[in-house]
């Protein structure tokens, strides 16, 4: 047997210990918990950065986020509209097993009536911040809420350590006031002033929070309002104090005003990002980018059909891009179906956190899919909203409104325009059948009040 030196001794242990680490990271994340990073736009349209084809402005930072990790093609979310999607992100489960996730969307506070005390996520539901919370991690909800309110409900109140930010659905940019009229901003539970556009405060509470030192690993949640209505840019505020709210917030707006709105957004997130890489932190951190819902008038959601408050896919197909050093390769396209419970799942997981036996998850963990040990496999999701069912079984799209019901074929269309009802019997009843289970596993809606 040869003699080993002392060199040789050495540089074959840490290549032992190099090959183990390479290994370990190739069937789990890094042995340090990262730090998660959950950026969700609100109305985000699945056109509306220029990495998914927007002709009319550029974002460069939110492509190289692309860039540098994976980008999917086939994201949902789990509603058409903001409160049911958040309760669904919020709890890892479809909306509608909740009666808050009924609420679409939750009203303003003072025209909820009775349903202020009793619309809410319950304080012994676990959640995606209690859940990771419990395994060591600094939490902080910075942005939009709108999944119930005070003195019953709030962020704090479902394992959140920190709030900076509106509860309702929409606040106006600069006066921060809700659709009723009255303010919305808050710090912890406590109603605050600022002043400033409400884009930029969020940007820079994320900022702080990124840099503030710490000894725990952290889960910061940065739910901008942007592009939601009111559409004004950061230099509108002439706009903004003629505006008297109500139906005033979802009149006007133009495409160029939405492209400032984006650029800004776009901007702000490029701060946050750079906070982390400032902090090194960069490396030990989750970023998962997507929107609540499809977009509203100003998107590009070409080439689908609806948008926001539909279930074709223009309402619920969304971006989505996922960064995780040593996980995610650079540049990936996925054509993976996922959608919003399925980040709450990764999250958990991440965090080597278990869902509660009680309250198993809608959503899968996509470990596998990012780190590329998995290839693209078919999905099975469902949506309702109102008097509109939809689901997605692998190519097929089964939808109704009302007694009318429509099948699609994805793969070779995807503006859902022909129409396999009839075509197709056996599968139209298929779909049928399961969408009616699961329909019976969810909440009822209430009735109608005349």
């Amino acid at each position: 047997m040869a003699k080993v030196t002392r060199r040789q001794f050495v540089a074959g242990a840490m290549g032992a210990v190099a090959a183990a680490k390479a290994n370990a990271g190739d069937l789990r994340t890094p042995a340090q918990k990262p730090n998660i990073l959950f950026i969700l736009a609100d109305d985000m349209g699945w056109g509306d950065l220029s990495c998914y084809g927007r002709p009319d402005y550029k974002t460069p930072i939110l492509d190289r986020l692309a860039a540098q990790g994976m980008r999917f093609t086939h994201a949902y979310s789990a509603a058409p509209v903001c409160t049911p999607t958040r309760i669904g992100y919020y709890t890892g489960r479809y909306p509608a097993r909740l009666p808050v996730g009924l609420e679409e969307p939750l009203l303003a506070r003072s025209q909820m009536g009775e349903k202020l005390k009793t619309h809410g996520i319950p304080h012994d539901h676990p959640t995606l911040p209690s859940l990771i919370k419990a395994q060591g991690y600094d939490t902080a909800l910075v942005g939009k809420w709108h999944a119930g309110y005070l003195p019953n409900f709030g962020p704090l109140r479902i394992g959140f350590d920190e709030f900076f930010g509106n509860m309702s659905g929409g606040i106006d940019y600069f006066s921060h006031k809700g659709t009723d009229g009255l303010p919305d901003l808050f710090e912890a539970e406590v109603p605050v002033e600022r002043i400033g556009y409400v884009t930029d405060l969020f940007t820079t509470r994320a900022v702080d929070y990124v840099k503030r030192p710490r000894n725990k690993p952290f889960y910061l949640s940065l739910n901008y309002t942007s592009p939601h209505w009111p559409w004004e840019g950061p230099k509108d505020i002439a706009f903004s104090k003629s505006l008297k709210g109500g139906a005033d917030y979802v009149s006007g707006g133009s495409l160029k005003v939405y492209g400032e709105m984006m650029r800004n957004l776009d901007t702000g997130i490029g701060k946050v990002l750079a906070a982390l890489r400032e902090a090194g932190l960069e490396n030990n951190t989750l970023v998962i980018f997507t929107s609540d819902n499809g977009g509203e008038r100003f998107s590009y959601n070409w080439p689908f059909r609806g948008q926001k408050q539909t279930v074709f896919e223009g309402g619920i197909r969304v971006p989505a891009i996922v960064r995780w050093p040593g996980v995610t390769r650079p540049g990936v396209v996925s054509n993976r179906p996922v959608i919003t419970m399925d980040w709450t799942a990764t999250m958990i997981a991440a965090a080597g956190a278990r869902p509660h036996p009680n309250y198993p998850l809608d959503g899968e963990d996509q470990l596998a899919i990012l780190s590329g040990r998995e290839s693209v496999a078919d999905r099975t999701f469902f949506w309702r909203i109102r008097s509109q069912g939809a689901m997605r079984s692998g190519k097929w799209k089964y939808g109704r409104s009302g007694t009318t019901e429509l099948l699609f074929d994805l793969s070779v269309d995807e503006h859902e325009q022909a129409d396999f009802a009839q075509a197709q019997p056996q599968i139209l009843e298929r779909l049928r059948r399961e969408f009616n289970i699961w329909e019976a596993a969810m909440m009822k809606y209430p009735a109608a009040v005349s």
